[in-house]
């Protein structure tokens, strides 16, 4: 393995490095191929690529703001989480498409034609996908060591990896549903495309297979204190996990659906969906409550309420309570104060991961944590707490559940499910 990248390392580090050197070549020919499938495209149905292009990049913007604030204690480095993303679209699909395309004609040779017809999407698709998707969670790993020290950071780079070739992917799907309709340079397949692969799948397919194997490559890598072959043998298991799922979501099983209408089609998709989604939201909330624990620990040994109370302490190590004190500032105070109490949030965060690895160099990160305080206090509202649950925010729940069936529910019945 190459050397790390240490925090704060400069370009030149980085530059001394030859994974990156071998990462930044791989992403470039996959952008040269990419496109030119792009402009092929473009040539043959401008109206239907840039409509699906447009679509489904809209469609990353809220996939990728999620992820991201999936690690809110410490932040991924926003230029390695666009080589995630880059490697998925550019390198995984690159690889992808041919490869999968050569293991379904083995099937088919070693097998049988009927066999590849049934069951090549879902052994061959998965069998070269994960593995090359996975393969960006490592690049990562190569070219900075040292900001993949949580099973969650390997989370949050394999959900990338896994949305880049998501979107790429769907994007070819819907100029090739384009092309198979026969009636020339038209949106309706690509609308079409975007509500199956986009909206409907969107949710727990790409994104969640790599990021079970992305939480695989986290656990060997950080867990040093285990044995290399334990180390080794769960990355092993979560590759195969995704795996599984892939060719769960892909297989003919339930290909004739549980019968007519939006609650059999959505049943469907809950029963391929399901398990990796629970199985990555039970991992997602381990990793974070760990991480959590450690960097809350770093700030309560700080004992100095002006950089964090104890009200601060519970509400920074959960999600849920973060969010919590933002609401309660902007019921008390408006936006501003919800704004504020973010920028306190996370000016406590990178003080926490500071302390962890230079507590003798924090000064500037301590001037940081008392400049948004006086904000707030200049606001009214020192204190970044969870206040009391009001019938607002329990109507302001039950509504955006509400909003998200209906929504499911039209694009159930635009695909003729209802």
């Amino acid at each position: 393995m190459s050397e790390p990248v240490r925090p704060g390392a400069g370009p030149a580090a980085l530059l001394r490095t030859p994974a990156f050197w071998v990462v930044s070549a791989l992403l470039a020919a996959g952008a040269v191929r990419m496109s030119q499938i792009l402009h092929r495209f473009l040539a043959a149905y401008p109206l239907a690529t840039v409509t699906a292009v447009g679509l489904f990049a809209l469609l990353a913007v809220p996939f990728w703001l999620f992820v991201q604030e999936l690690d809110f204690l410490e932040r991924e480095p926003a230029g390695l989480l666009v080589v995630a993303f880059a490697w998925g679209g550019l390198v995984a699909t690159t690889v992808s498409i041919p490869g999968s395309v050569a293991l379904e004609n083995l099937i088919a040779k070693l097998g049988s034609p009927g066999l590849a017809a049934d069951w090549g999407a879902a052994l061959a698709g998965p069998s070269v996908e994960e593995i090359a998707k996975t393969l960006g969670v490592v690049a990562i790993v190569l070219i900075a060591r040292s900001q993949v020290n949580s099973v969650l950071d390997g989370v949050v780079y394999g959900a990338l990896v896994g949305l880049g070739f998501q979107i790429v992917e769907d994007i070819v799907f819907a100029i090739g549903a384009v092309a198979m309709a026969g009636q020339g340079d038209e949106v309706q397949p690509v609308i079409t495309t975007f509500l199956v692969r986009g909206f409907l799948a969107g949710v727990w397919s790409h994104t969640l297979f790599g990021a079970l194997a992305g939480a695989g490559v986290g656990y060997l890598v950080v867990n040093t204190e285990r044995s290399r072959r334990r180390r080794i043998t769960v990355a092993g298991l979560a590759l195969f996990g995704a795996w599984a799922s892939h060719v769960l979501w892909n297989s003919p099983l339930l290909r004739d659906g549980l019968g007519n209408g939006a609650v059999a089609l959505l049943a469907v998709l809950a029963f391929k969906g399901l398990p990796p989604l629970l199985l990555i939201l039970y991992l997602v909330r381990r990793a974070h409550d760990r991480e959590a624990e450690y960097y809350v620990a770093r700030l309560a040994g700080l004992d100095d309420p002006e950089m964090i109370t104890e009200g601060e302490l519970l509400a920074l190590g959960s999600g849920s309570l973060r969010a919590a004190a933002r609401r309660h500032a902007a019921d008390k105070k408006g936006r501003k104060a919800r704004a504020s109490v973010r920028r306190l949030q996370r000016a406590q965060a990178r003080l926490a991961v500071e302390l962890s690895r230079a507590p003798d160099d924090v000064g500037r990160y301590h001037l940081e944590v008392r400049a948004h305080r006086a904000a707030l206090v200049a606001l009214g509202h020192p204190e970044a707490v969870v206040g009391a649950r009001t019938w607002r925010h329990t109507a302001s729940t039950i509504g955006t559940a509400a909003l998200a069936i209906a929504v499911l529910w039209v694009a159930l019945a635009a695909l003729g499910g209802a």
